[in-house]
């Protein structure tokens, strides 16, 4: 097997799985090293499913719209990006989720405000994955590989 390179690494996809750790528990894994602990609601230190594509959401706008904000506010900014959703359990799915984004914009001027927070947004909707995935919709596979 070839050594790899941080610039092969990269170019290679990160395989993700999960692995069950017990009852209604499992940790998500990924091939960069990662971990998250992903168990039913209530369950402390663990993240729901729903929790997680809440955050990765949120997450891809941070990320989408990090250089935008950091050309105009420099690279120290504080951000938070907060995401709600109830979920229609009767469905099963999130009919509607909320982001707010909260950033300190007192040292611009009203102008500059707004011509960053339309930049910030294109940003976003352009370059945020996962938001253009759940508005898009997306189909999902299932297989199946058993061991007899």
């Amino acid at each position: 097997m070839a050594e790899q390179t941080p610039a092969t690494a990269a170019s290679q996809p990160t395989e993700l799985w999960v692995e069950r750790t017990g009852t209604r528990a499992y940790t998500g894994r990924s091939s960069r090293g990662a971990e998250v602990l992903i168990a039913s609601q209530g369950v402390p230190g663990a993240f729901t499913p729903g929790e997680l594509l809440k955050i990765a959401l949120a997450g891809c706008s941070g990320l989408s719209a990090d250089f935008s904000i950091a050309r105009k506010l420099g690279d120290s900014f504080d951000a938070t990006i907060r995401v709600a959703g109830d979920a229609d359990r009767e469905n099963e799915l999130y009919p509607q989720l909320d982001e707010t984004f909260q950033l300190d914009l007192s040292e611009l001027d009203q102008e500059a405000r707004e011509r960053l927070l339309v930049t910030v947004q294109r940003a976003i909707d352009k370059a945020c994955t996962v938001g253009r995935t759940l508005e898009a919709g997306t189909k999902v596979t299932l297989s199946f590989d058993i061991e007899a």
